[in-house]
């Protein structure tokens, strides 16, 4: 019988997508998992207690590795906000089209929203941490008091946004995926176009008013 090898995280990620798209299903049973793969259960163990968190893991690492990609280009560093969202989302879907057989198995029976949410509870993390680090809320007129929910609505919106983009991406057809990067293209012109937008700017300065007018005045 041949000795069972030690292997890393990465490698683990890496046996797991090749085992779902060989199979074309998930592995029901770690124990079976890895004598299949020919590992020691301990060493998936070290790193992972279910196969849920290695798919979350594998998510975050496709997102990592888009980031880690963008951040080599000298380009990319001299991008305003809107480029450097637009250019994130066409690297990182260039990996999800790469794995694509993985993936559609990985979110196979996930259309319920809080199913898909929990696998990519790692990945949403990671993407919101890069959208705060863009701050695209200083778009936005700040409001007195209400600067870090301005910031946190901003952030869930753009996550929203990627999530529905991948769902869309899943039921893509066309040759290319050329319908998904029209979408992307054009949903994130639009959220730019709806943060600076003076209607909404004058929108805001009028929920300002109103907010130090009616509830300031009503605390004292």
């Amino acid at each position: 019988m041949a000795k069972k090898k030690k292997v890393s995280k990465l490698d683990i990620l890496t046996l797991y997508m090749d085992f779902v798209v060989e199979q074309q299903t998930k592995p029901i049973d770690i124990d079976g998992f890895c004598d299949i793969v020919n590992i020691e259960s301990t060493n998936f163990y070290k790193y992972f207690k279910s196969f849920k968190k290695v798919e979350k893991a594998i998510f975050k690492e496709l997102f990592k590795n888009s980031l880690e990609v963008l951040d080599e280009s000298e380009e990319f560093l001299s991008f305003d906000k809107k480029n450097k969202l637009i250019s994130l989302y066409f690297t990182f879907f260039e990996n999800l089209t790469l794995n694509r057989a993985f993936v559609a198995i990985a979110l196979k029976g996930c259309e319920n929203k809080i199913k898909s949410f929990s696998t990519f509870s790692d990945l949403k993390k990671n993407f919101i941490k890069f959208v705060d680090q863009l701050d695209l809320s200083e778009s936005i007129l700040p409001i007195e008091g209400l600067e870090k929910v301005q910031r946190k609505f901003v952030n869930e919106s753009a996550w929203v946004q990627l999530f529905l983009t991948i769902k869309f991406w899943l039921d893509d057809t066309s040759e290319s995926f050329e319908k998904t990067d029209i979408l992307i293209e054009k949903s994130i012109n639009t959220s730019f176009e709806l943060l600076e937008n003076k209607f909404f700017k004058n929108a805001l300065d009028l929920g300002k008013f109103v907010y130090k007018e009616k509830f300031q005045k009503n605390a004292k």
